[in-house]
């Protein structure tokens, strides 16, 4: 664990010219904050996977006002008005999701103008999409994913299929309507529903002139600015438990959540990313159907979920909430390479007299240290847990380490201790400066 960080500025030299944030959990670990954090440090910030079921929430104090934005689409390094920010084509993009984002930004203030690109190879995210989404969950009847309805396994549907429809296509607007019609008019017959075409060439015709110049091979631009000396800050959606090879399966989203869709989803090389930085929550949430070995039903789950604030940026459905699961973890670091971890939500303990650690599985009264592939066995896994002294003290205003109650600072280095990877960020309130750098 020789890695330290001790302010915003070391972020570039210790962590690289190239990194990756990656989510460890079931997503919602707070990937946003740090992100926002670091873009102050890093000239590109890009997005690689999902869609707009991703919702990165950052809140930022100016002159004693707190501001709360939400971003689905856009990346969060969108606050730094001297930023680059890319949207990649490993992502599924609706546009009038991210025109709302677009106006809302600049209501508050902020141009994205010159700021902002998106791949010419990302797939578009169309009305139809999120009926056949509502349709395929309903389907499903006692067997629903619980997606967020956002459209996104459909867009990607038909992006493996071979028949999707990219950013790059509506700058022939005739080629585009085309597409439209015939994937539209396959997609009302094969689920039986009825879709206004016109209204959706409409919507789509009337964005492209704000649109137009968004739209670039991304790709090129990148390495580009690479090989100029830019450095650049990947951002991760959802989780890697989410991930559609690696995650939980079939609980899981439609893209690839770990390090290796940043790479494909930006066309950019793994020898490059330099660090991957994964954001571990202090306990485990979860939105959505699923086994979740470590999840509370009682008392204790509500108090995190109610001092958490856990309820969902893209559709408020409360989370699921539980211990910390190391084992999930120290699988997500393997999978990502992870070399740092972010420590979100810390804060939220404050007030509990114990605190467990699920530190690791049996199955059938063997010890596993991985998440089993069949997700009746999953279900079936008892952990086994650590349990620590916790605090009553408020750490919201906690600057460096030693500011932490001792049972706090304990907390944080078992988890370095069980993990074997440096905790070097570590979060104690939602806001920009309620970061501790370590």
């Amino acid at each position: 664990m020789t890695l330290q960080i001790t302010n915003e500025a070391d972020c570039v030299k210790k962590l690289g010219q190239v990194i990756y944030i990656a989510g460890t959990q079931w997503g919602d670990e707070g990937k946003g904050k740090l992100v926002d954090i670091l873009s102050a440090q890093y000239d590109i910030i890009a997005r690689s996977a999902g869609g707009a079921n991703a919702g990165h929430t950052i809140c930022v104090n100016e002159g004693g006002e707190s501001k709360k934005f939400v971003f689905h689409l856009m990346p969060s390094g969108i606050l730094h008005d001297d930023k680059i920010c890319i949207i990649g084509n490993g992502t599924v993009i609706n546009i009038p999701t991210l025109l709302e984002e677009i106006n809302e930004l600049k209501e508050k203030g902020i141009d994205v103008h010159n700021r902002i690109f998106i791949s010419d190879r990302a797939h578009l995210l169309l009305g139809y999409h999120k009926i056949i989404d509502g349709i395929q969950e309903e389907r499903k009847k006692g067997k629903k994913v619980g997606t967020t309805l956002r459209g996104i396994g459909p867009a990607y549907t038909d992006k493996i299929s071979r028949q999707g429809i990219r950013m790059g296509d509506l700058l022939n607007f005739s080629t585009f309507a085309e597409k439209l019609r015939t994937n539209a008019e396959k997609h009302m017959k094969t689920y039986g529903f009825e879709f206004d075409i016109e209204k959706e060439l409409n919507i789509h015709k009337d964005a492209l002139d704000i649109i137009q110049g968004y739209i670039i091979n991304t790709t090129e631009y990148i390495h580009k600015s690479h090989k100029k000396g830019k450095t650049v800050l990947i951002e991760g959606a959802q989780g890697t438990h989410l991930d559609i090879d690696h995650g939980t399966y079939p609980y899981v989203t439609s893209s690839n959540t770990t390090c290796g869709g940043a790479c494909t989803g930006l066309g950019f090389p793994p020898n490059k990313i330099e660090n991957v930085v994964g954001i571990m929550k202090a306990y485990t949430t979860r939105v959505g159907e699923g086994p979740f070995p470590t999840e509370l039903g009682d008392i204790e789950g509500k108090m995190l979920q109610d001092q958490g604030a856990e309820y969902g940026a893209t559709t408020g459905r409360p989370r699921r909430c539980g211990w910390l699961d190391i084992i999930s973890v120290k699988n997500a670091i393997d999978i990502n390479g992870i070399t740092s971890i972010n420590l979100t939500k810390l804060d939220v303990f404050g007030g509990f007299k114990k605190i467990k650690i699920g530190i690791s599985y049996k199955l059938d009264g063997e010890m596993v240290n991985y998440i089993p592939s069949s997700l009746d066995d999953f279900d079936k896994v008892k952990v086994d847990y650590l349990e620590m002294d916790g605090w009553t003290e408020d750490i919201s205003k906690a600057k460096k380490f030693s500011d932490l109650p001792k049972n706090c600072q304990d907390y944080v280095k078992k988890l370095e201790e069980l993990l074997e990877t440096p905790i070097n960020f570590i979060g104690v309130g939602v806001h920009r400066d309620e970061m501790i750098f370590r």
